[in-house]
């Protein structure tokens, strides 16, 4: 018998169903501050972990190719929507694959193994794609909160995201951090908000609380401290290349056009040049904080 749970994140409503008595429930603590008692109006999407796939005929779209440290996602087009393949590492054989329809807002999981991280890494991906025209951004990017606004991190894997954010809490008082991986933005009446989310990486901090954004940071390491702001081609280019969702989805690229082009306009960008010291965190903090 199956058990349904619904979930909130950014005010975006879904939901997840699979065996009451999988031990994979008791495994998805991170999505506690984000149950929905209160469901209202039908999810944006649903997904079901299932015991077998129907799949008749699937033809290659895009191949990741990451780096052995990352994920491996692959996705194939299907007569009627998507399949998704993933491990959690690049040399590691596909543990799950995920059938969404054309739209996202359906999803049907089959769990080879690791099925904590397919369903994650499903609920990520249904996210990011079903809510790219709805005025949100799943961004990769660590997230600190300062003053009552939030400061978005971004930077290749590896560039120090989460490590600046360290370096903000340990000296800037009243810091802290909302995510550390996977933050939420979703423009509001006009304004771009931030939240917390399920999502965090390797940081367990599962915040329900969003904020509004006063400032996006591009982390490049470099033998300095310094910092400068970008025009808004650059802001462009920088937030939109850190936003989770294919490009090659005409709907989902349309959705990310219009919400990074708003954020950008409304919220300052800046790249920070530095090494990971705590004079970066005072260089970034004492430019940003004026302008937000």
């Amino acid at each position: 018998m199956n058990l349904t749970r619904t979930y909130k994140v950014a005010g975006h409503r879904f939901s997840l169903s699979m065996d009451e008595g999988s031990a994979v429930w008791k495994s998805l603590g991170n999505y506690g501050p984000f149950v929905c008692k209160d469901c209202g109006p039908d999810p944006v999407f649903s997904l079901e972990v299932v015991d077998n796939l129907d799949i008749v005929a699937k033809e290659e779209y895009f191949v990741s190719e990451p780096e052995g440290g990352e994920q491996r996602i692959d996705i194939y087009k299907l007569p009627e929507g998507y399949l998704f393949e993933m491990a959690p590492f690049a040399d590691h054989p596909v543990c799950g694959s995920l059938k969404v329809s054309p739209d996202f807002s359906k999803g049907e999981l089959l769990a080879v193994s690791s099925p904590v991280f397919c369903v994650n890494n499903a609920m990520m991906l249904m996210y990011a794609f079903r809510t790219a025209g709805l005025r949100t951004l799943e961004i990769h990017a660590s997230c600190t909160v300062k003053d009552g606004k939030g400061f978005l991190f971004l930077g290749k894997s590896g560039t120090g995201k989460s490590t600046h954010s360290r370096l903000w809490k340990k000296n800037i008082p009243g810091s802290w951090l909302l995510n550390d991986d996977n933050p939420v933005i979703r423009i509001v009446d006009g304004e771009p908000r931030v939240y917390g989310t399920p999502w965090s990486g390797k940081t367990p901090c599962y915040i329900n609380d969003d904020y509004p954004v006063g400032a996006v940071v591009r982390i490049n390491r470099a033998p300095h401290d310094a910092i400068h702001r970008m025009s808004l081609v650059e802001g462009f280019a920088s937030l939109y290349s850190s936003s989770s969702g294919l490009r090659d989805i005409r709907s989902v690229a349309d959705g990310l056009f219009e919400t990074v082009s708003a954020v950008v306009q409304a919220v300052p960008c800046y790249v920070l040049d530095c090494l990971p010291d705590d004079e970066a965190a005072i260089v970034c903090s004492r430019e940003v904080l004026k302008d937000a």
